[in-house]
């Protein structure tokens, strides 16, 4: 559960962080630039594949604290 929060939150940080981008870019009447679009979308690239991957993400945290 706790991962998939993570994803989520991970998704949710990067759409938040574009439409902000977005919003000074058309304040300012300035272009949208790839590069910063790309970092943006890191974490909810991270995200999709946390969710993906959420039961064996959760698998490798278990057993990581069970040493």
């Amino acid at each position: 559960m706790l991962v998939r929060f993570v994803a989520a939150s991970l998704i949710g940080i990067s759409v938040i962080e574009f439409a902000l981008y977005w919003v000074v870019c058309q304040h300012y009447n300035t272009p949208m630039r790839i590069f910063p679009c790309v970092l943006k979308s890191i974490p909810a690239v991270l995200g999709i594949v946390g969710l993906i991957r959420s039961k064996a993400l959760a698998q490798w945290v278990s057993d990581k604290l069970d040493l």
